[in-house]
């Protein structure tokens, strides 16, 4: 999709959906006083610093090294190197991990079971993830696999879980927006815009890793119950 005006752009399946989720987060996070507005027209993020306290991503960080596998894109687009992090899904029966995902949610107020397994991420020096949306285009072969299985990906959660010595910012090139990874801040962005249409000014970037390491988690929220 491409254009800067909604009219430009097609209907998604899931707009209502995406467009009445969208209405929910935004009222719930503007009534948080913890929750910071980062403001850029067109796209819709916040952050929360602390989300995590040290304890609690000392152990994330763990349980991601003793899953991290090389990671997996959707589509490569012929770019081997598009994503060189490690990664893996945290354990959902974990009572540990089952409580952090239940506070990401309860946050945004959304159902437990629109929310994907959490995800663990682990870069090291150089790695990186290219510029990529985590929404399914539809016309997709990712989209035609993933709507039966939740449907669109409402809202993207994603908490830092170390401070990084450089470089590995979350970078959103669309937005002229790099947010630098600090130890638990939780960052949060809806996927679509207000009218419920996937945005392209979503797409964003890890950043290759200059010194040490990035440990992040990352929660997305489907517009229907994940399967």
């Amino acid at each position: 999709m491409t254009g800067s005006a909604v009219a430009a752009r097609p209907e998604h399946p899931d707009s209502e959906l995406l467009r009445r989720i969208g209405q929910k987060v935004r009222k719930r996070l503007a009534a948080n006083r913890a929750v910071h507005t980062i403001a850029h027209g067109g796209a819709e993020l916040w952050a929360v610093s602390g989300f995590f306290d040290p304890v609690e991503c000392g152990r994330l960080i763990a349980l991601i090294d003793a899953t991290a596998r090389p990671s997996v894109a959707y589509a490569l687009g012929g770019d081997e190197d598009v994503r060189t992090s490690f990664s893996g899904d945290l354990d959902p029966n974990d009572p540990f991990v089952r409580g952090l995902d239940r506070r990401i949610g309860s946050l945004l107020g959304l159902p437990y079971d629109t929310g994907e397994v959490l995800e663990g991420q682990r870069y090291t020096a150089g790695q990186q993830f290219k510029e990529h949306i985590d929404w399914f285009p539809p016309d997709s072969p990712g989209w035609q696999r993933e709507k039966a299985r939740g449907g669109q990906r409402a809202f993207t959660a994603m908490a830092y879980l170390n401070t990084v010595e450089a470089g590995g910012e979350t970078d959103f090139p669309k937005l002229d927006l790099a947010i630098a990874p600090r130890q638990g801040t939780l960052l949060v962005w809806n996927n679509a815009d207000p009218h419920g249409v996937p945005s392209p000014l979503t797409s964003h970037a890890g950043n290759p890793v200059v010194r040490g390491a990035k440990y992040v988690v990352t929660k997305w929220f489907r517009a229907r119950p994940w399967r």
